[in-house]
Parts: C-alpha cells; sequence; structure tokens
C-alpha cells in the first residue's frame, strides 16, 4: 500500500507557484518539494490544513492510495 502525494497536479490547476505556497504556509521551499516528490514519511495536519486552505481544496484532492500490486 502506498500513498501518492499529488501536490504538483493541484499546483498547476490553481496556477500557483511553489515558492508561493511555501511562503503563504510558513514552510521552506526545500521541505515543500521533498512533499511534492512523495519523499516525506510523515506531514502534519496543521501543514495539510494550511495547504489545503490556501489553494482552497481537499485533502482527496491532494492524497492517493494506491493499493499494492499483488
Amino acid at each position: 500500500m502506498s500513498i501518492v502525494i499529488q501536490l504538483d497536479v493541484m499546483l498547476a490547476l490553481r496556477k500557483v507557484k511553489s515558492k508561493d505556497l511555501a511562503a503563504a504556509i510558513g514552510i521552506t521551499e526545500a521541505n515543500l518539494s521533498l512533499l511534492k516528490q512523495g519523499k516525506v514519511k510523515g506531514l502534519r495536519l496543521a501543514t495539510l490544513d494550511a495547504i489545503c486552505e490556501y489553494l482552497n481544496c481537499q485533502p482527496a484532492d491532494l492524497l492517493i492510495h494506491v493499493p499494492a500490486s499483488e
């Protein structure tokens, strides 16, 4: 099982630059880049809330569950 973060898709749909989102929610561009690449093991709910608030979206717009292949 795996969770895929589709933040880059939502940024493109909303025409928002990564640096603008990072500044608005108070994280570094480097940490936002790691999040976009799915290279994080955890995500604070406060950060997810801030992203959703800024992008006017739901967590389900950003997080996709991909079942493990059998």
